[in-house]
């Protein structure tokens, strides 16, 4: 299946290394037989770090590491030296991954940012020689510290994807169709249900050589919030979008009807998602004259602006992108 390479959910075992433990050392040179304490501390241990790229756009790359450790540091030596840092281990990860205690459920952190990178499982410190513990009542002290442990925890890396306008709709909306007209994006197209299988992105050119990312979400069906059809898999999707597109075909037997339940599913997954700017594209308006146009208008949901829209026979797509900007900015 062409979409199969699309991994947004992925489990993994971090463990980072432990702190390299400080040395027991005195100084002892030719005219100084009984110098005083010189033992370093040891070195961090290793963190496993994530880190932002636009260079992915999925979690497949590690869909297969379900361990991930890093190692320990090296121990202190004589002169004051300490031991060398454990090697971090740095996993890139697309923008919009959400890391969460698999045990907790709890969210550890995001990344958003090109280049932002987050400790998932910090290296244990290393411990003091006995350079640290000399005092005026014990200068010669013959003890250190052991290096502190690494942690080790499993943790969900669950990717939501980052686009300026998500497309919403039922499948057959013609989402994937809009998605490839106005963008360089080539989504699987056919005239049955679920198509899409995999979210699509694409970049939108406008005017002035600007541009803003689309994403083309899986249909979602009544029931989706529940876990019906693709479900809860893609919902979380929409909810780092900007502006929300409602697609309705104008083949709809009530648009408006059509438009609520779709609004109904996104607010049973998440009430914020009702808090985002919202449009609604009627499209497939190539099947429609104007009057027909006319008598459908007044029935559309007053509280969200509307366009009628025909991908392939290129009508309104101006209109939206200038739409969308808008909203936008």
């Amino acid at each position: 299946m062409a979409g199969s390479n699309f991994i947004d959910h992925v489990k993994l075992c971090a463990r980072s290394g432990a702190g390299g433990p400080g040395a027991v050392s005195f100084r002892r040179e030719k005219h100084v037989p009984k110098g005083g304490p010189d033992g370093g501390k040891g070195g961090r241990g290793g963190h496993i770090i994530l880190r932002g790229t636009t260079n992915v756009w999925t979690l497949l790359h590690l869909r297969y590491r379900k361990h991930v450790v890093a190692k320990p540091g090296g121990r202190g030596e004589g002169g004051i030296r300490s031991g060398a840092e454990g090697e971090d281990i740095i996993l890139e990860v697309p923008l919009g991954t959400i890391a969460r205690n698999e045990e907790t459920q709890e969210i550890v952190f995001e990344i958003t940012e090109e280049g932002e990178e987050k400790i998932l499982a910090q290296g244990g410190r290393g411990g003091l020689g006995n350079h640290n513990f000399k005092t005026a009542t014990n200068q010669t002290p013959r003890h250190a510290q052991p290096g502190e442990e690494g942690t080790e925890d499993w943790f969900v890396l669950e990717l939501k994807l980052l686009a300026d306008v998500g497309l919403v709709g039922f499948p057959n909306a013609g989402k994937s169709t809009l998605l490839s007209v106005v963008s360089e994006a080539k989504p699987e197209i056919a005239n049955y249900a679920f198509t899409t299988l995999v979210p699509n992105l694409g970049v939108v050119a406008y005017r002035d050589n600007q541009s803003f990312v689309m994403a083309d979400i899986p249909g979602i069906i009544e029931g989706a919030s529940e876990g019906k059809g693709l479900g809860l898999r893609f919902l979380r999707h929409i909810e780092r979008n900007s502006i929300l597109l409602f697609m309705v075909a104008a083949d709809a037997e009530d648009i408006s009807e059509a438009y609520n339940t779709l609004l109904n599913e996104l607010k049973k997954h998440n009430p914020e998602l009702l808090d985002k700017k919202r449009l609604l594209a009627i499209t497939k308006s190539d099947m429609l004259d104007n009057e027909l146009i006319d008598e459908i208008k007044p029935a559309l949901p007053k509280e969200v602006p509307h366009i009628f829209i025909s991908s392939l026979a290129n009508i309104g797509l101006v209109e939206l992108k200038d739409v969308i900007w808008k909203a936008l900015n």
